[in-house]
């Protein structure tokens, strides 16, 4: 079991390499500073424009895929432990993307898990990913929230999993939890109406069909 402690700690630790902290050191900017003050690809794409965010979400959606693909597969560590390795991509994943939210080398502020939780994903059933991207793409086209679109993608994993092994199913309610948990002030801000919403062409409609009905 002690190969499996040091994995599970590996994983956190690899979480907890913060893209966009990372990225914004190097360019001497703390975007938790800025914006949302989320240390997260939405943020970075709001603050710092598109180059500085898909470098985040590259490094955000790889320590998942590293977490989930690489560390099961060490097989010097597995010598010691009992687990299969479906459960420790699970366990392992679960850890990334804690590790993402609160980051052990950025004081416990991170990012929300989405990235992540979608790069272990591609480790553990990647044949849901597309489920998850059109939950989320057709949230977002409807209700013009990032965050809710994320919530709503995360928990389009569940009923997806259960056609897999109940490793899946427990990743896919765990990692929703903890991706729901993280985004609560969006939520709350949300139902104050005070989140920025996207402005796409569906919503435009929308409330131009409104705005016809109350005519």
């Amino acid at each position: 079991m002690t190969a499996l402690a040091l994995n599970a700690l590996l994983a956190y630790l690899l979480g907890s390499i913060s893209g966009s902290l990372v990225i914004g050191r190097l360019r001497k900017v703390d975007i938790r500073l800025l914006g949302s003050g989320n240390a997260g690809g939405t943020n970075a794409l709001r603050t710092q424009g598109f180059v500085f965010a898909l470098m985040v979400i590259i490094i955000d959606v790889g320590k998942g895929v590293l977490a989930t693909m690489v560390l099961p597969n060490w097989s010097w560590w597995l010598e010691a432990s009992l687990v299969s390795q479906s459960w420790q991509a699970v366990l392992y994943g679960l850890l990334a993307i804690i590790g993402h939210i609160y980051p052990l080398f950025f004081g416990f502020r991170g990012g929300k898990g989405g990235a992540t939780t979608l790069g272990a994903l591609a480790g553990i059933a990647p044949w849901i990913i597309p489920v998850v991207a059109a939950s989320w793409a057709l949230s977002l086209l409807i209700t013009g929230y990032v965050g809710l679109a994320t919530c709503l993608a995360a928990i389009s994993m569940i009923p997806a999993a259960m056609l897999e092994e109940r490793a899946q199913v427990v990743f896919a309610i765990a990692a929703a939890t903890l991706v729901c948990f993280a985004h609560r002030s969006n939520l709350s801000r949300m139902r104050q109406s005070r989140e920025p919403q996207v402005q796409n062409k569906v919503m435009l409609l929308m409330r131009r069909g409104r705005s016809g009905e109350r005519d």
